[in-house]
């Protein structure tokens, strides 16, 4: 007969009696002491966190903020009380638009996946261009981030397409492709910036800078025409006003020459004329105080200055009845007449 450890032993209602567990007194201190060590060391592995030099961390005590966490090894209460969330503050984090880079180094690979979705945008003039550009930010400020950015990476995508794609809708077609591509740059980091700061988003914009920007492949290659007419246009502006610089300083020194010869003919021939004027004047004092005497000198005078010029002179009698000839007398006397 098998034994039956309730047999004979009944409650009043008639149910078997179930008789006490009697336990060890040094068992109950035992398990305390197991249960107390392992929340000891439960309590020291989450007691102690370190932060990395590149990194800032935001305290949260019972989901309030603590405080701010500097890089090194610190401590917090236990169990959950005490949260921490790293955030990598030196670190320079990059978006990439319109393209997506592979495997980055001396010889970067992208995808070849095209993104149009994001770099196809519409421009001032209502054409087309495909825009790819990089946004390179950081965690200026990890409270901010933590409590006012659920996601801070689709956060600055959002921002930096948005102001994009409003600054090139500002521009020509031909400005975002050739000439404007560092006043976009520069517009569009400021703007993100202030929409960045609007949201208290702790986030600083260190760079913007587009990448490929191109037209649309069917028309690439008429713009391509109209790009290389652009340039060689710029090349004739250039040369023409390398030819204008050499030119103009040749010219203002003929011109310059040309005024001296003019002042040194004016200076001589009033220098002559003031000459000739004293000579006359000479000659009429003396022509009042002795006409005739002065009137024959001075033909004689005249004679005396040309006549050495001329070849053939001939002299006619005034009494005879034909001509005379005499004696050639050019280069046979010197300053008179035979």
């Amino acid at each position: 007969m098998a034994w039956n450890p309730y047999d004979g032993k009944k409650e009043p209602s008639g149910q078997p009696e179930i008789p006490e567990i009697q336990l060890p007194p040094n068992l109950i201190g035992w398990i305390a002491l197991g249960v107390l060590a392992v929340g000891v060391l439960l309590g020291a592995r989450t007691a102690f966190y370190t932060v990395g030099t590149d990194q800032q961390g935001v305290v949260l005590r019972l989901g309030k903020f603590s405080q701010v966490a500097e890089p090194g090894f610190h401590l917090r209460l236990p169990f959950g009380i005490d949260r921490v969330q790293v955030f990598a503050t030196t670190r320079v984090l990059k978006e990439e638009f319109g393209f997506r880079t592979l495997r980055a180094g001396t010889r970067t690979q992208y995808s070849k996946q095209r993104f149009a979705e994001e770099s196809l945008m519409l421009t001032g003039d209502l054409n087309i261009a495909d825009v790819g550009w990089i946004v390179q930010y950081r965690v200026r400020d990890p409270r901010q981030v933590w409590f006012n950015l659920a996601e801070p990476e689709q956060t600055v995508r959002d921002v930096a397409e948005s102001v994009v794609r409003q600054v090139v809708g500002n521009r020509t077609v031909d400005r975002v492709l050739t000439t404007g591509r560092s006043r976009i740059e520069a517009e569009a980091m400021r703007q993100m910036q202030t929409v960045l700061d609007s949201y208290k988003s702790g986030l600083r914009v260190v760079a913007l800078q587009l990448q490929n920007v191109t037209p649309p492949k069917p028309v690439q290659a008429s713009f391509n025409d109209v790009n290389r007419a652009e340039q060689d246009r710029e090349k004739m502006e250039n040369d023409a006003l390398a030819k204008l610089n050499r030119e103009i300083p040749n010219a203002r020194g003929e011109a310059k020459r040309a005024i001296d010869r003019a002042l040194g003919y004016k200076a001589d021939r009033i220098n002559r004329s003031k000459g000739e004027v004293a000579r006359f004047n000479g000659l009429l004092r003396e022509y009042r105080k002795a006409p005739e005497v002065t009137r024959q000198r001075i033909y004689l005078e005249t004679l005396g200055r040309v006549l050495p010029h001329t070849n053939n002179l001939t002299v006619l009698d005034g009494q005879a009845k034909g001509v005379l000839p005499l004696l050639p007398l050019g280069g046979a006397s010197i300053g008179g007449v035979k």
